[in-house]
């Protein structure tokens, strides 16, 4: 089964009709179950792409479908039951200040409540266990109880992480989660994303700053700059020459001819 495919697809910025696009042309076949890293550097694009995905962020041409239906023709009601069977879990996760971890992680069972149960757990969290859980798996149990805005920006984000693995997702869409995490935290954190998704036959598309994490931990790699896809290959056919080729200093990177890995290889419809 195949979760997203892109045909030359290309996305402009929030709020600019004209301009350059920030993604070109992007050709992209993600099999369920997946799990693959999107490298670049800033600005190349991955933010926008995890956006659009997610549909958060509406194609300005090519073709874009996910579970095999395009979610943009579809009526408004049917795409959001579409766009909720995924998760985008952002850098900075927009969780409410005031309110306890153990609250912010549980509002990823929202859409599987009732609307008496959900506000019967802002007073008293009805399953505070699962949310420990996952709290855990993050290393972040012992801030069970404590308010959203006396965490640091790292535990911020493992809370977020945390509420995805509530989440009934079947796509995990995850923006640069290692980024405020010591390398000893990053290791705990990305191997709980991917057992997770490895568990619910998930798939899991994180973008990383983290070269050799991605790398290590990833079969796929993307690489993304000026908005387009540079390469898209195994990890064992992603070289140095490769990696230095995404990241040098001129304006733009040679694309690399690599084999397509086949299928068969391989806030609004979000946790926020």
């Amino acid at each position: 089964m195949t979760t997203y495919r892109l045909d030359k697809l290309t996305v402009r910025h929030l709020g600019a009709a004209g301009g350059a696009p920030a993604l070109h042309d992007i050709d992209l076949v993600v099999a369920q179950g997946e799990q693959l890293a999107v490298i670049g550097p800033s600005g190349a694009g991955k933010t926008t792409l995890l956006a659009t995905l997610a549909c958060a962020q509406e194609p300005a041409g090519g073709s874009f479908q996910m579970f095999g239906q395009d979610p943009w023709s579809l009526p408004e009601a049917q795409r959001h039951r579409l766009r909720a069977r995924q998760c985008l879990a952002p850098q900075t996760p927009p969780l409410p200040p005031r309110q306890r971890v153990v609250t912010a992680v549980l509002a990823a069972r929202l859409p599987q409540w009732t609307l008496w149960r959900a506000l019967a757990s802002l007073v008293k969290p009805v399953d505070p266990q699962a949310a420990y859980g996952a709290l855990q798996r993050f290393g972040l149990g012992d801030k069970l109880y404590a308010r959203v805005d006396r965490l640091s920006g790292g535990e911020r984000q493992r809370c977020g992480l945390a509420r995805l693995l509530l989440s009934s997702a079947q796509v995990f869409l995850v923006d640069e989660p290692l980024s405020a995490l010591d390398p000893a935290l990053s290791q705990l954190t990305l191997a709980a994303l991917q057992q997770e998704a490895g568990t619910r036959n998930a798939t899991l598309i994180c973008s990383l700053h983290q070269v050799d994490i991605a790398r290590a931990s990833f079969a796929r790699i993307v690489g993304l700059r000026d908005g387009r896809i540079v390469f898209d290959a195994p990890r064992d056919q992603v070289s140095d020459a490769m990696i230095a080729a995404l990241y040098r200093n001129e304006a733009t990177a040679p694309a690399v001819a690599v084999p397509h890995p086949s299928p068969e290889r391989l806030a609004v419809g979000a946790c926020f």
